[in-house]
């Protein structure tokens, strides 16, 4: 499996369009712990090839790593079926990663998005 490098919201989009679940590293090239990350993400990629990995650099891409909130790198975010669902601030170890990935994997996706909507129907009749 290979990982996606990410600059724009266009590449982003297209890793989406592939794959339910993206995982997205937040990283620069001037970061330590990104460099120590980049080994255990690759491994990672190889090990879930029905997820998109993507690498962002942060120096390239500000207006993603602004978009998404980032303000410490590393991070690591998990999208699943286009919904936000882990950021993960600092380095992860291979056993924590992998301890993320699946609970992503076993989230009840429709349970979410019943609780989303009826979230959202809460709001509407509070206006």
């Amino acid at each position: 499996m290979s990982i996606h490098d990410v600059v724009t919201e266009e590449d982003l989009e297209s890793a989406l369009a592939d794959r339910e679940t993206a995982v997205l590293d937040f990283w620069a090239p001037w970061c330590p712990p990104c460099k120590e990350f980049a080994p255990i993400f690759r491994a990672a990629a190889e090990r879930n090839p029905d997820m998109a990995f993507c690498r962002v650099n942060t120096q390239e891409a500000e207006d993603l790593a602004t978009a998404f909130d980032v303000e410490h790198i590393p991070t690591l975010i998990v999208i699943r079926q286009r919904i936000m669902l882990a950021s993960q601030p600092g380095y992860l170890s291979d056993d924590k990663l992998g301890d993320l990935l699946k609970q992503v994997r076993e989230l009840d996706m429709e349970a979410l998005h019943e609780e989303m909507r009826e979230e959202e129907a809460s709001a509407e009749e509070g206006r």
